[in-house]
């Protein structure tokens, strides 16, 4: 799925706009145990009620797409006889009331999930009769293209609320409010099947975390036993690495400013342009931006060796996981300089009687603790 893909389906989760009928789910305690199971009708809640546990579910489909989102593949061989995929279309097709098969995936994630204390997994199913778009892109609201089926598992942290004063105005009185328990936002969760090309796509499912530093890969091979990337967060402190290790005395300030500068017009131009598929680059991309840079082709060797040796040789990776697009950071163990990239370029480095020093170029304008000085 594309971020235009999973915004339409996250439209849905909103009142009046979904088929949603029951939320099934469990209650884990810190000794994964199920100490309750409920399958509530979400007609019956309350219009705040509904509201929240739809923002919850929600939730799972936010994110960045491959940062936060991960499209999941399945080979031929699964989808035709393999026991994960069987579970997860029998789910879909049931509309989650085989009850064996909600079951079988509650003990899955019990058994697979790492997160510590308690927690509620969250089961919701839907049917978007997708509306059809003709060639010139209008919305054709007398027509679909198909009624798109899928079910939605959010995995949610429990947390406690402290206690609190409350004052009541009637009895004009102050009193403890006691401790509550609070559903969290999800920690991880997945929506089957995809909805690729808008259509039904049993071959594909999404998969969310909300930690870019963990793809809870216990979790993922229990559920869909296919691979995962390395997560965002590591492969940004994994290209971090290579770098420095890779290009030693070349590893200069102008030579990261360059490969910084670079991505970053990557990931504009794929804005400005409207592509739909994903953003990602491929070793080669860097290679070039090294070698314009001057960098020897010794250190352009051992760059790509530790390359496919951390990610693979035909490993592609998407600019954002790999930069901060939004700023461009300098930092030494006393000061911390933050710019937009775009002015990356009013800051040097030089040597001065012998001593490093960092430089700003100053123009107008200039303040210090929100007073203009000259």
């Amino acid at each position: 799925m594309n971020e235009k893909e999973v915004s339409e389906i996250r439209r849905r989760f909103q009142p009046n706009k979904n088929n949603i009928s029951h939320i099934r789910g469990c209650y884990v305690n810190e000794n994964k145990e199920i100490i309750s199971e409920f399958n509530q009708s979400l007609s019956m809640m309350s219009e705040l009620e509904a509201e929240k546990m739809l923002a919850i579910l929600k939730r799972t489909l936010s994110g960045a797409m491959e940062k936060n989102l991960i499209n999941i593949e399945f080979d031929n061989k699964q989808v035709v006889s393999s026991d994960e995929h069987t579970l997860l279309m029998e789910l879909k097709n049931s509309s989650l009331t085989n009850e064996e098969a909600v079951s079988s995936l509650f003990k899955t994630i019990i058994e697979t999930s790492a997160l510590e204390g308690n927690y509620i997994i969250l089961l919701a199913h839907d049917k978007y009769d997708a509306p059809y778009y003709s060639t010139d892109g209008n919305k054709q609201d007398d027509a679909s293209s198909e009624v798109f089926s899928y079910f939605l598992c959010s995995v949610c942290p429990i947390k406690p609320t402290k206690y609190s004063l409350s004052y009541h105005i009637k009895e004009q009185t102050f009193h403890n409010q006691l401790a509550d328990q609070i559903v969290s936002a999800p920690e991880l969760g997945f929506m089957f099947p995809c909805f690729d090309d808008r259509r039904s796509n049993i071959y594909n499912a999404l998969y969310y975390s909300r930690d870019i530093k963990e793809n809870h890969k216990e979790f993922v091979d229990a559920i869909f036993k296919s691979e995962i990337p390395m997560p965002a967060g590591v492969q940004k402190e994994t290209f971090q690495s290579i770098l420095e290790d890779a290009l030693a005395d070349d590893c200069n300030y102008d030579v990261v400013q360059a490969v910084h500068g670079e991505l970053c017009e990557l990931i504009e131009e794929h804005k400005i342009n409207k592509e739909i598929e994903p953003l990602s680059i491929s070793k080669n991309t860097v290679k070039k931006v090294l070698e314009s840079c001057g960098v020897s082709p010794s250190n352009v060797t051992v760059f790509e060796e530790k390359y496919n040796s951390e990610f693979g040789s035909n490993t592609d990776l998407s600019p954002r996981n790999i930069i901060d697009n939004k700023q461009f950071e300098i930092k030494t163990p006393n000061v911390k300089i933050k710019v937009a990239p775009e002015f990356s370029n009013l800051i040097e480095t030089r040597i001065i009687d012998g001593i490093k020093y960092i430089v700003i170029r100053a123009t107008d304008g200039i303040e210090v603790n929100g007073v203009t000085i000259q």
